[in-house]
């Protein structure tokens, strides 16, 4: 890739499309996360046309450099020849027939002895079925229909039931959620209480009969004060079915999930994002005696039978443990924040993350600017990196192929345009006034 000039020019096509997507398809797409208005609300490509590493097409042949990466699904980095050799022999092959793939199989023996407190695997395509499928087993083993939830776990009813009679989800995690469309009976059915407060979880306990309690096991912050052991003896002591989400945290620092960096055991746990490396593949892994309960549940979908989710699923694994990605990963991600807080604290820029290394989230204050233009300022850096070939915002999924060298390259443009933005700020131009773009959208809510 040496030798290809990573200034852009915006072309029109892709705008054009995006309008055409709103007309055609409601919200113009299938997932909130890839939204234009929550990076540019105008001026960002929005759509691509190939892949490879870390370098992404538009449709106009401009080459940006992602340090984005598709809401963490690609960790071994876009096209992985090891992943896609498997895939594109199975394609040849065949991906679905009458009978079964003997893949599926070997990916939940895979699983299970990754996560040996687990015994059995059912398998589906995206997040939000497997958490569906976990709490419909729960619901079964414990006779319960009340759930208590910390963390985003997609959009299904038995979620969004939590907005029902009030915006619980406002402060939680997602602000401006509705639940038009959501059954109304299922009002008072789902609870949400805040990481690492022990106390709410054991209130709503005491209040309600819950069938489970489901959490990511850390999204912003770490476990404080034995919290994720807390939250386990309260379930033990109550016969609550324990499930941890860890679509997105697993394989992030650990071969398997989160979980087993902190030594808690759940009884069932979700996985997806980075296991099937781009391909869709969610696993639920779950002890015997509550696993069991499915085989009284209808839980079934023709396109999870197809084969490319499993082969994908076992070459990813195979890659992952081949390189120790898990390490490179959380080093890449601790490496970015030192070089980041360096270079902001150079210009009086104070920087604070959120989330593991490997899935940062990072603010920006500063005296330079009022705390009401955070936002302005966080979105014109998008506009200006964008310009220099780079998909980026305040977030930094990291895969293995964000070398230090990648790393160092985008910084570097970054402290330019950093220089360039606070210069102009000092000549009387305000952050607003130097955005071309709209400011980025932060709720769900202002989306439209």
């Amino acid at each position: 890739m040496l030798g290809v000039n990573f200034m852009v020019n915006i072309e029109q096509s892709a705008e054009l499309l995006w309008n055409k997507a709103n007309y055609l398809i409601p919200n113009g797409n299938s997932l909130l996360s890839k939204q234009k208005s929550l990076f540019l609300p105008s001026g960002w490509p929005a759509y691509f046309t190939k892949t490879n590493g870390i370098f992404v097409w538009d449709l106009d042949e401009n080459v940006y450099k992602d340090f984005l990466f598709a809401v963490g699904t690609n960790s071994l980095g876009y096209n992985n020849p090891a992943v896609n050799s498997q895939v594109l022999k199975t394609v040849s092959d065949g991906v679905m027939s009458t009978l079964n793939c003997p893949e599926e199989v070997e990916l939940a023996e895979r699983l299970i002895a990754l996560h040996p407190w687990s015994a059995m695997a059912k398998f589906a395509r995206t997040g939000g079925e497997a958490n569906a499928i976990a709490v419909r087993i729960a619901r079964a083993a414990t006779g319960r229909d009340k759930i208590a939830i910390c963390g985003y776990h997609g959009w299904h009813d038995w979620y969004l039931a939590a907005n029902l009679k009030s915006d619980n989800l406002d402060e939680h995690l997602i602000p401006g959620l509705k639940a038009v469309g959501v059954n109304s009976s299922l009002a008072e059915t789902t609870y949400s209480f805040y990481y690492n407060q022990y106390e709410q979880l054991e209130q709503l306990v005491n209040k309600h009969s819950l069938a489970a309690v489901i959490m990511e096991v850390e999204r912003s912050i770490p476990p404080e004060d034995c919290f994720l052991q807390k939250v386990r003896d309260l379930c033990n002591k109550h016969s609550i079915v324990l499930i941890f989400d860890e679509c997105t945290s697993g394989f992030r620092e650990t071969f398997g999930g989160l979980h087993l960096k902190y030594g808690i055991n759940p009884d069932l746990a979700m996985f997806g994002k980075a296991l099937g490396n781009g391909y869709a593949i969610n696993a639920v892994l779950g002890k015997r005696e509550i696993m069991e309960h499915a085989k009284d549940c209808f839980i079934s979908s023709t396109n999870w039978t197809e084969r490319i989710g499993p082969v994908a699923a076992l070459a990813t694994l195979n890659e992952m443990d081949r390189i120790k990605s898990w390490n490179i990963l959380k080093d890449q991600g601790n490496y970015f924040r030192h070089k980041l807080t360096a270079l902001m604290t150079k210009h009086e820029i104070s920087v604070s993350f959120t989330g593991l290394p490997a899935l940062t989230v990072t603010q920006y204050s500063s005296s330079k600017f009022p705390a009401s233009e955070q936002n302005i300022f966080r979105t014109l850096l998008t506009e200006k990196l964008l310009k220099k070939g780079f998909l980026s915002c305040h977030l930094f999924y990291v895969s293995v192929k964000h070398t230090t060298d990648e790393i160092d390259v985008y910084l570097n443009v970054m402290e330019a345009l950093v220089d360039e933005i606070l210069h102009n700020l000092q000549q009387g131009q305000s952050l607003r006034s130097q955005l071309r773009s709209t400011e980025a959208h932060l709720t769900f809510g202002r989306l439209a």
